[in-house]
């Protein structure tokens, strides 16, 4: 990487209002997300939602990779796993090139709940930012790209809209 294509080193850390800015942002983000799942299906749990998520966004995954993702031990996330697979969003497969591996991907049943909960969730921040100026709109859809992004978030494709947190 040459000189000018580094980026500028952050020796500042944020202030107590940005960090205030970007919390109070959250509460209302989680407040829609909350509302969203709540109003598809009253059912899922917030780490639920996070593996339906993680599996949408990357595709089939395998149990540690699930377990990484979501930060917690494997006995954990199978627990969270097999419920959904008892609830039919999630199936379960040995991985073909290694019977010890297993694949977690979403079903049609799985997929239809994601696509309504964020359809959901688009309307509601469809509304919030027709209630901004329109001029504020595109800097802070950049502004949360770079929040994402510095998060480790995946990119956001058009049918799929999450939070760093995955909800």
């Amino acid at each position: 990487m040459s000189t000018m294509q580094r980026r500028p080193a952050r020796t500042e850390g944020p202030s107590a209002d940005q960090i205030d800015a970007v919390l109070r942002a959250s509460r209302a983000l989680v407040g829609i997300a909350a509302a969203s799942i709540a109003a598809v299906d009253d059912n899922v749990t917030v780490p639920q939602w996070r593996v339906l998520v993680m599996v949408d966004t990357r595709g089939p995954l395998n149990l540690a990779a699930m377990a990484a993702g979501l930060d917690v031990n494997p006995s954990n996330a199978s627990r969270i796993c097999d419920r959904l697979i008892k609830a039919g969003w999630l199936d379960r497969r040995e991985s073909p090139t290694d019977r010890r591996n297993i694949t977690l991907s979403l079903t049609a049943a799985g997929r239809r709940l994601v696509t309504n909960v964020v359809r959901h969730r688009r309307r509601a921040i469809t509304q919030v930012l027709r209630d901004m100026a329109p001029n504020d709109r595109e800097p802070l859809a950049t502004a949360f790209d770079q929040f994402a992004a510095a998060a480790g978030e995946p990119a956001c494709d058009a049918v799929t809209l999450i939070w760093p947190g995955g909800w």
